[in-house]
């Protein structure tokens, strides 16, 4: 689904701290990869960020265990999302990591049993695994942990543009099936976590998007190399400028920006990820607040 650790960058290309101080006050960072924790110098990019951030969640394949636990303890406000792609079957078959699924989970315990709050499972829903969806949910619920979602995607970052799920049918219905635990839920964010993943069904079913992406403008991915870019999520890379090279007054207000952003507006894949559909959510609530009290009312 994901062929990023293919290409990796060279630790001489790689961008460190150093760029890392230049970013602009934010209101969320997501830090992914590849694997954030295979970095030497996560500590020290963590540091900075949290000069700029008001929240911070890294997304990991949770098995470097110790290293996580170490960073937690210096840093106990993370939030911590683990990469688990169904149960021990599906998940160690996906990720190719034997005893992945073991691992993870003895990985979230101890987070737990050092009082961290915000951690959880996120799960890329597909072909191979999606009859755990619901299931996984509910294991996820039991504990207290936060539950993620995705689909398949395809992009230049990823290194995979033949990304597909066959059997739609049964995926989506597996996600209605999730959409109704959420809506009972008493928890607020659980219900709009049901619109989105009913914004998941629309993508797969190749719809248009249910609310603009407005990515360029209202969020950015700042990639390994330096690179500013509206997303990761386009075919072909599109960067606004370089953050080594330039400051990042520079590059948000340049001419090559708004091109940037002029060709997300006009960019058709409507792809349904949570760093685009989040801050549309946010921006746009009408749709999303209408749609919750409809399905709350007559089910979905």
């Amino acid at each position: 689904m994901c062929d990023a650790w293919h290409s990796p960058p060279g630790p001489v290309d790689e961008i460190g701290p150093d760029v890392i101080r230049k970013l602009p006050e934010m209101f969320f960072v997501n830090v992914t990869g590849g694997e954030p924790f295979v970095r030497q110098d996560l500590p020290e990019i963590i540091e900075e960020l949290r000069k700029k951030a008001g929240r911070i969640v890294i997304s990991t394949n949770g098995f470097f265990t110790e290293r996580i636990i170490e960073l937690c303890k210096k840093f106990p406000d993370l939030g911590i999302r683990i990469s688990i792609e169904g149960f021990e079957e599906a998940n160690d078959r996906i990720r190719g990591i034997p005893g992945g699924y073991r691992r993870t989970q003895d990985t979230l315990k101890k987070l737990r049993e050092m009082g961290l709050k915000d951690i959880g499972f996120a799960m890329t829903v597909q072909d191979l695994n999606y009859r755990d969806l619901a299931a996984l949910y509910e294991t996820a619920r039991g504990l207290d942990y936060e539950f993620a979602t995705a689909t398949v995607h395809n992009s230049h970052y990823f290194h995979k543009l033949d990304n597909t799920i066959e059997n739609k049918e049964a995926v989506i219905a597996e996600i209605k099936k999730l959409i109704r635990e959420l809506l009972k839920s008493r928890k607020v964010k659980e219900w709009f976590r049901g619109y989105f993943n009913y914004g998941l069904i629309n993508y797969i079913q190749g719809n248009a998007r249910f609310l603009p992406c407005e990515m360029g403008r209202d969020g950015f991915f700042l990639d390994p190399w330096g690179d500013i870019l509206a997303c990761n999520g386009m075919n072909a890379k599109m960067s606004m400028g370089n953050l080594k090279l330039q400051t990042w007054d520079n590059i948000w207000n340049s001419p090559r920006a708004e091109e940037v952003r002029q060709a997300v507006r006009a960019c058709k894949k409507n792809c349904w990820m949570i760093g685009s559909a989040a801050p549309a959510i946010w921006h746009h609530p009408v749709k999303p607040v209408l749609w919750v009290m409809q399905k709350k009312i007559f089910g979905v």
